[in-house]
């Protein structure tokens, strides 16, 4: 059961303004948005929706990790992508998803009716342009890790994959905050294509190198970031090294 929050934020003060579906729009649109919106909590652990089922909400992220799965019918599952704070779920003009989404740590959403969402998408052309930018940035995300499941090693996996949290955390002109692994070891092996030693291992490797430090098992911070960044095996302008 999801739960409502009891404090109910405005659009203006949202910690994900500037990069969600919303980061386009103007004031009045805003209090468009602010009027049909509502609040919805997931623990960790609590699906938030199954794929196949009716898409009653389309929903933006403001805090906490989901994760995006397909489960094969003989039962095998695969994690196919993460839902981070700012990302989006659901797409307009079409009635289900084709993945299960869930709450990886404890979710906040900032959902909005489907429908009454997709009258407003006519009347506003900053949300619509906004959902376009999203959709090709998460098409880019879909061909790099193509990339990375077909031809990066262990270790560039890896790297990749707390380069992208790193990215995803840091605001221009602030430090790099400390981390929290939003996956216990054994799924992001299963994100990355490994197996459970091998994430482990490769962990302790930058560990011993300098380029990051645990507090705890899930709790980290970046040490050397261009070590890290070499370690992703991409180029600086992003290409891969071959």
């Amino acid at each position: 059961m999801n739960v409502q929050l009891t404090e109910r934020v405005k659009c203006s003060e949202c910690p994900i303004r500037h990069r969600a579906v919303c980061a386009r729009c103007d004031d009045s649109e805003l209090d468009k948005l602010d009027k049909i919106k509502s609040y919805r909590s997931f623990k960790a652990g609590q699906t938030i929706i199954w794929r196949g089922d009716d898409l009653t909400h389309v929903s933006s992220v403001v805090a906490g990790i989901a994760t995006l799965s397909k489960t094969l019918d003989d039962g095998r599952m695969q994690m196919v992508g993460l839902l981070l704070p700012s990302d989006f779920i659901g797409r307009p003009g079409r009635d289900t998803l084709d993945f299960d989404v869930t709450a990886a740590s404890d979710v906040t959403l900032c959902s909005f009716e489907r429908k009454p969402f997709e009258r407003l998408l006519v009347e506003t052309p900053h949300i619509s342009q906004r959902l376009v930018e999203m959709a090709m940035d998460e098409l880019d995300a879909a061909r790099d890790w193509m990339v990375l499941l077909g031809r990066k090693t262990a270790r560039e996996k890896l790297a990749s994959f707390v380069q992208m949290l790193v990215q995803r955390s840091h605001i221009d002109g602030t430090a790099i905050p400390e981390l929290v692994l939003p996956l216990t070891r054994e799924e992001i092996a299963s994100y990355l294509g490994l197996t459970l030693e091998t994430v482990s291992r490769q962990f302790t490797q930058f560990r011993k190198d300098g380029i990051v430090e645990f507090k705890d098992r899930r709790n980290f911070i970046v040490i050397d970031h261009a070590a890290l960044l070499e370690a992703t095996g991409d180029d600086a302008d992003g290409g891969v090294i071959v």
